[in-house]
């Protein structure tokens, strides 16, 4: 697999009300969100193309189709997806790690947004991602 560069990481929270508190009061960090969400992003910081504040519950959501993260799986603090050249090397990357004994939380899929992505939690208890979101490829990079 070839890795392009690192697409975003979000801290993951079960507190979205005082991660928000922290990113966007103290820090000042330029954070968004679609009208209502609770998702908390931005792809206006130096350095990174995406970083986020991602509520564990829409976590769980993406990698398990429900609002609660299982209570036999660790709980992620964080998330982050490394980018690769397109859809079919999300799935040729997804295969490889489970040809190296790495159990996926999901396999390469179409997410509504746009992206292909293929998770699974690292020994360190971090979702990580191989995805392919078009829209990176198509801004400069910062």
């Amino acid at each position: 697999m070839k890795i392009e560069f690192i697409a975003g990481f979000a801290v993951i929270t079960a507190d979205p009300e005082a991660s928000r508190k922290l990113y966007i009061d103290a820090l000042g960090l330029p954070l968004r969100s679609e009208e209502g969400g609770s998702y908390f992003h931005s792809e206006r910081i130096a350095g990174s193309r995406h970083f986020g504040v991602w509520p564990l519950t829409q976590a769980a959501q993406a990698c398990f189709g429900r609002p609660e993260w299982p209570s036999d799986c660790p709980t992620p603090q964080a998330c982050v997806e490394f980018e690769v050249a397109d859809a079919e090397a999300v799935a040729s990357a997804a295969r490889e790690l489970e040809d190296r004994g790495y159990s996926l939380l999901h396999d390469a899929r179409l997410e509504p947004w746009g992206q292909t992505v293929a998770r699974l939690l690292s020994p360190e208890n971090l979702i990580v991602g191989v995805s392919f979101a078009p829209a990176l490829h198509e801004a400069t990079a910062p």
